[in-house]
């Protein structure tokens, strides 16, 4: 069954950034349904830099599979974690083709909202291979941790991508 993935690059496990992640996977199989998973990069650590790791193989096979990639990262000096750079550098330049991704953000600053998604998560993921059609969705840090501030934005995110989101049963939103 095809599913949905939730990828956090957030050092920090149970973050922010991965609440926000999360909701979406619960709005989106709202709407599609599909087992979410959630693979948090901040329970990996180090491992992700060590060249063969089997468990890492195993995350990377995970986020592969995936008929919807929600890859989530705080903004860091104006672009993603390293964390997450460092994970998504073991991918071939097709190993995503065909998964459909979607980049969240989550930023304190206006500015790096504007152009952390959509100028730097983006392109690297189309880099490996995978497609963006739904856009980036940018949650400003202090939404971010309140839950009904986050809910509602995500949902209206959705909501504006609801047709889009019901292409994902038969995979042709991919």
């Amino acid at each position: 069954m095809p599913s949905i993935v939730v990828l956090s690059g957030n050092p920090r496990a149970a973050s922010r950034t991965t609440l926000v992640a999360e909701h979406l996977a619960r709005a989106v199989a709202d709407i599609t349904p599909a087992p979410v998973r959630t693979v948090e990069l901040a329970d990996a650590g180090s491992r992700v830099l060590q060249h063969g790791d089997p468990s890492v193989a195993e995350l990377r096979e995970v986020v592969a599979s995936a008929a919807l990639l929600i890859v989530a990262t705080p903004v860091y000096k104006g672009s993603y974690t390293g964390l997450l750079k460092a994970f998504l550098d073991g991918f071939g330049p097709t190993s995503l083709q065909g998964v459909a991704a979607v980049p969240v953000v989550v930023a304190a600053s206006p500015a790096h909202l504007a152009i952390a998604g959509e100028f730097h998560l983006r392109p690297l993921l189309h880099e490996i291979g995978a497609q963006t059609p739904l856009g980036v969705l940018a949650v400003a840090e202090a939404l971010a941790g309140e839950a009904s501030e986050r809910a509602a934005l995500v949902d209206a995110w959705v909501g504006e991508r609801r047709h889009l989101l019901g292409a994902l049963r038969t995979g042709a939103l991919a």
